[in-house]
């Protein structure tokens, strides 16, 4: 039976992460891979995460299973974040899932379940896992204009335009804050109208939301999903806690389901329960307990919240440094977009070739569609990056 596997495609991201590691230059730059690094290069540990783990040990008395929904204390601390304290609790569903990305294979799961034929709408470009996953299920995908490369913003009316063809039941994932790969995000404004052409057309709003806090701050990030909500009859979210959490490797995510009214409650929320049950049974719940204990705690939330300013901050400040260094090398703001990004990644405008050059004459290692995250920076190696953008032509 195995002899009859196929060979599956790299994953590019992990094939650069071993291209940089086997680079011998002391000078190299790691732009890849999408994880938040500090001024010295390393990911630490949030103070208030640290804090929560010490008092967890010493206090948690079982390992025993939590239900299949994971902990109700955690489901209700993330979907306030996410959503605020209006949040529609009587129509509301959510289960614990591993990160993120489980998050994302659950919500789907739970489309095709529902929906069979429903089709999945993906901006162009995405995060490539959105398409991977869709794919491996079965279901149907089509793509919806985003990016504008010659702004750097989004190309709002493309997406309006192409959304129109959204058939009733299909599924448009849409992303939050801090869009990946571009970093150009959607105004309020055209969160409601993106609400309104959703719920004309019938299709059902899919929001991945994972680095809130990364943006413009924690309110400001939720906005869109806030407005998108209050707008439309039903919705799915898919909430990571491994960025503005810092706890990538604990895997701790969380799908909600906002349910077209009360009496279809039980019956959603029932089908995640039995989802979860069907893939891994019951979900991780080490970083969902720490998230937990974070929000319903004063101090530590206070804590936790100066500790994701400063890192907003810092790649505010990077993206800032990147925009003036390319400015004064170019005489030009053709690259004034990165300051106005949001979140730990932007696509610079180069082409295959361009970043093939900037490796391998630079060091500088970024995905091949340009996509470099900010936080790979440090205030040194950014006239590094900015010699290496003007050099190789871009």
């Amino acid at each position: 039976m195995l002899t009859d596997l196929k060979p599956q495609a790299p994953d590019k991201i992990l094939a650069l992460m071993a291209a940089y590691r086997e680079d011998p230059r002391d000078a190299k730059i790691d732009l890849g891979v999408g994880v938040y690094r500090d001024a010295s290069g390393r990911t630490p540990v949030m103070r208030a995460v640290k804090a929560a783990e010490r008092q967890l040990v010493e206090e948690q008395d079982t390992k025993v299973y939590t239900g299949l929904a994971g902990d109700p204390a955690f489901a209700d601390a993330v979907s306030t974040l996410v959503l605020g304290a209006d949040k529609p609790a009587d129509r509301l569903a959510a289960v614990a899932t591993p990160g993120g990305t489980g998050a994302i294979r659950q919500g789907l799961e739970l489309v095709r379940m529902a929906a069979p034929g429903a089709k999945v709408w993906l901006s162009d470009p995405t995060w490539p896992n959105h398409i991977a996953i869709a794919t491996y299920l079965g279901m149907e995908v089509a793509t919806y204009r985003y990016f504008d490369a010659e702004s750097g913003g989004v190309d709002f009316e493309g997406m309006q335009t192409d959304l129109a063809a959204a058939a009733p039941g299909d599924t448009v994932i849409l992303h939050g804050c801090c869009h990946n790969p571009t970093g150009a995000n959607l105004t309020g404004d055209q969160w409601d109208r993106t609400a309104a052409i959703l719920s004309e057309r019938g299709a059902v709003p899919f929001v991945d939301i994972a680095y809130q806090g990364f943006g413009d701050g924690l309110e400001a990030d939720a906005d869109g999903v806030r407005r998108l909500v209050a707008a439309v009859p039903e919705a799915l979210i898919a909430a990571s806690c491994s960025k503005n959490f810092g706890i990538y490797r604990e895997r701790t995510g969380l799908l909600m389901a906002v349910a077209p009214a009360p009496d279809a409650l039980e019956t959603t929320q029932g089908a995640m329960a039995a989802l979860n049950r069907f893939n891994f049974s019951f979900p991780p719940d080490h970083g969902a307990r720490v998230v937990t204990m974070i929000l319903g705690d004063e101090t530590l939330r206070a804590d936790w919240m100066a500790e994701l300013e400063e890192v907003r901050g810092h790649m505010l400040s990077l993206r800032e440094q990147l925009a003036r260094e390319l400015r004064e090398r170019t005489g030009s703001d053709r690259f004034g977009f990165l300051a106005a990004h949001r979140g730990m990644f932007s696509l610079i405008g180069a082409t295959p070739e361009q970043v093939e050059t900037m490796r391998r004459d630079h060091g500088v290692y970024m995905v091949g569609d340009s996509r470099i995250n900010v936080a790979g920076l440090n205030a040194g190696t950014v006239p590094r990056l900015a010699d290496a953008i003007v050099a190789a032509g871009i």
